[in-house]
Parts: C-alpha cells; sequence; structure tokens
C-alpha cells in the first residue's frame, strides 16, 4: 500500500490463527492501521492477497461483515443518541446478538446507559466501542487500543473478557500501545515496522535469549568498601554495574553463564553474602526498542 511516494505496507505477510489473540504492535508510521483496514475490508490492497475467514475482504465483504467485529479506537458513535440506544440498536442489526444487559453489565456500562455518547469520557467510549463490536457474536473481533483511557481495575476486566472470548473460540487481533498488555495476552504477536514484518512469535519466543542480561545482587551486610569497584574491574568494560544503594548493586552485561560467575566468585573473595540474586529477563518492551529503535509505539 502506497500513500503517494510513501510505501506504508511494504511486502507484508503474515497469518492470524483460530482460536488465538494475535497482537499486531509498531510504532507510529509502521503500517499498522493500514493494514488492519484492509482487513476489515475498508481499503482495496494495491498489490498482494488479502483473506479474512477465507474470504475477500473487499469483494465478499457482504458475507464477511456478519462474521467480523470491528471496534475502532475513537469515533464511530453518534453524537446525540445514548449509550444504550446504540448497543441494543446493533443488536437488532444481528441475527442472533449477545444479551446487551450482559455487555452493559460486564463493561460497567449501566452507569452511563443513558448518557448521550458526546458526553461520555474516553474510557467510557473505548468500552461502548468493544461492545459494539462483541455483540453480533463474531467469530473475529479486531480490537484497536482496547483499554486506552481505563482505570485498572475495569482493564483486568476487558483482559479477562477478551481471554473468555479465545476460550468460547473466537479469535482476536488485537492492537495495543500497552506492551505489557500484548505480553500478557497474546499467544502470538507481529511486530511490524516502516511497512514490514520485523518479527514474530509468542511472547516467550520473542523474549528468550538475548544479547544483555540483568543481574540484581541484594546483600545482608554493606558492601566492603572498594569492593563495588573491584567487581566492575573484575567485569571489565563490557559490563556496566550499578549500585543502586548500601545493600543492592545491578549489573548489566554478556548474557552468559561468565558474568554471573564472576559476580559469585567476588562474593566469595569479598566475604559477601547474598540475600538475592536474580536474573533479568527481557520483556516484550525490550524486544520492542531493540528491533524499531524508537519508542513510539501507540
Amino acid at each position: 500500500m502506497r500513500y503517494g511516494e510513501r510505501t506504508a505496507v511494504d511486502g507484508l505477510s503474515f497469518e492470524v490463527e483460530s482460536h488465538t489473540i494475535t497482537a499486531v504492535l509498531g510504532p507510529n508510521g509502521a503500517g499498522k492501521t493500514t493494514t488492519l483496514e484492509t482487513c476489515e475490508g475498508y481499503r482495496r490492497a494495491q498489490a498482494g492477497t488479502v483473506r479474512v475467514l477465507g474470504l475477500d475482504p473487499v469483494r465478499q465483504r457482504h458475507e464477511l461483515i456478519p462474521r467480523i467485529g470491528v471496534m475502532l479506537q475513537s469515533g464511530g458513535g453518534w453524537s446525540g443518541a445514548r449509550a444504550d440506544e446504540m448497543l441494543r440498536h446493533f443488536a437488532k442489526l444481528h441475527a442472533n446478538p449477545l444479551p446487551t444487559d450482559l455487555l452493559m453489565e460486564r463493561l460497567a456500562l449501566h452507569e452511563c446507559g443513558r448518557t448521550p455518547y458526546r458526553r461520555l469520557s474516553g474510557g467510557q467510549q473505548q468500552r461502548l466501542g468493544l461492545a459494539l463490536a462483541l455483540v453480533g457474536r463474531p467469530e473475529l473481533v479486531f480490537v484497536d487500543e482496547p483499554t486506552a483511557g481505563l482505570d485498572p481495575q475495569i482493564r483486568r476486566g476487558v483482559w479477562e473478557l477478551l481471554e473468555e472470548l479465545r476460550a468460547d473460540g473466537v479469535t482476536v487481533v488485537l492492537t495495543t500501545h500497552y506492551l505489557e498488555e500484548a505480553e500478557r495476552l497474546a499467544d502470538k504477536v507481529h511486530i511490524l515496522d516502516q511497512g514490514r514484518l520485523v518479527a514474530s512469535g509468542s511472547p516467550l519466543e520473542l523474549t528468550r535469549g538475548g544479547t544483555v542480561a540483568t543481574i540484581r545482587l541484594v546483600v545482608t551486610q554493606p558492601f566492603p568498601e572498594g569492593a563495588p569497584q573491584a567487581l566492575a574491574r573484575a567485569l571489565g568494560d563490557s559490563t556496566e554495574l550499578t549500585v543502586l544503594d548500601a545493600l543492592s548493586l545491578q549489573v548489566s552485561g554478556p548474557a552468559d553463564g561468565t558474568t554471573l560467575a564472576t559476580v559469585a566468585a567476588w562474593c566469595a573473595d569479598h566475604d559477601v553474602l547474598p540475600e538475592s540474586l536474580s536474573l533479568g529477563q527481557r520483556n516484550l518492551e525490550d524486544v520492542f526498542l531493540e528491533l524499531t529503535g524508537r519508542e513510539d509505539f501507540a
């Protein structure tokens, strides 16, 4: 997909497995929105092939629409319509809708059911958007930033609902700028950058390994004078040592057994008794930054 001279999606190819939650991540301008809008049938691919539930989302749109749900990041609501009116109206458009009262309860919408859409808070609009996407019992649902603007308690409720959908056989395609959300929910993650796919895998597969390990050491007594400096010399220039306080320090260095062995030997040589010694694991945000070099992943 190109816009003028700019290539927004460049030979991108991936699959979403049925009955899973798949997260599509990427920095601003990576091509996420264009890709998903193409899958949803709002845009026609300029080259290549797109199939959603085995259907062409443009040519076979009328067959596809009853089987999918789409939650937009913003907009899509009628300014003067009340929240409960909108949800009931959308339910009547489907042959076998979910009970609207159930969705209102699960997404904490009862408190604002009689409120016009334009007066809903951003978080309430997000929850209503998710309810509208789910009310038709879709086989596949696209959710764009489902928990943006939500407080932690309601966010966890949305997570539980998405996990229940997966357990019931619904396929979920998720975009989010909360990488911890993707790490918790997703069975598979696709990371995009500059219109291309740069990594795919489960959160565990993507975060396993790496070139840098982080070791945090907490001791029972304050470090002997000069001991941290001695450890830094023993570790060498390829390792960074930070004294956090009188009883703890952090080491970042090559992800191999040598770094850990050097720390253990230093403890023995300086009569340092560890209270805890933990080896840190990369998270999805670390992987994202390594691959894209950017933090603007909204």
